[in-house]
């Protein structure tokens, strides 16, 4: 019995694993600040099956909310993203993903500091990797200067609290508070223009 609740608790504590779905569903893994608001601009895009947010980019295994958020564990807010790739496909998701973020903030995004709020992309597969790198270049092209946002291999990714989960259906009132406080939308005008916070066409 003992053994038996051993192994259901390590499976309830383990990392989502992409194989686990729908093989006709694919994965892109996306860090853009608040987690909260990269869910919501995902979730607007035809095609998207699921968002799901999370931690991942770090060490330590099945980190909380607390722990991440003081920046201790190297985990970046993200959100895991499950898209059909016969609706839309993954440059796509990286047009919808550099539309919502400010590219050239190190280490933070609008009101949230700490590399805990870092954008980055994080991989699947080398064709992902070779998409990422070249819509990278093509910005600084663009702006004629460098952009911040990493791009690394996908690892662990830790599903984060069932209350952050969908946080802007569940608690609208709040959530628009904290987006216009943080001045997410203005500053993403500033760099994106009309483009700004919008899902890809």
């Amino acid at each position: 019995m003992r053994i038996m609740l051993i192994v259901v608790l390590a499976a309830l504590c383990a990392p989502v694993q992409a194989q686990d779905r729908d093989p006709g569903v694919r994965t892109a893994t996306f860090a853009g600040g608040c987690f909260w608001c990269v869910e919501e601009a995902f979730d607007k895009l035809d095609g998207v099956t699921a968002t799901v947010s999370g931690y991942t980019g770090g060490d330590e295994a099945d980190p909380g909310y607390q722990q991440v958020s003081s920046g201790s564990t190297d985990h970046a807010e993200a959100v895991e993203v499950s898209y059909d790739p016969a609706i839309v496909d993954y440059p796509a998701l990286l047009e919808t993903f550099w539309h919502n973020v400010d590219p050239f903030a190190e280490n933070r995004q609008f009101c949230d500091s700490g590399s805990q709020y870092r954008s980055a992309i994080f991989y699947h597969d080398e064709r992902q990797r070779r998409l990422a790198e070249a819509s990278k270049k093509e910005l600084e092209k663009r702006f004629e200067r460098s952009i911040a946002t990493r791009i690394v291999p996908a690892g662990d990714f830790w599903k984060a609290e069932e209350y952050h989960q969908d946080y802007y259906r569940k608690n609208p009132v709040r959530y628009r508070f904290y987006k216009a406080g943080c001045g997410r939308q203005e500053r993403l005008e500033e760099i994106w223009g009309d483009q700004a916070g919008r899902p890809a066409q």
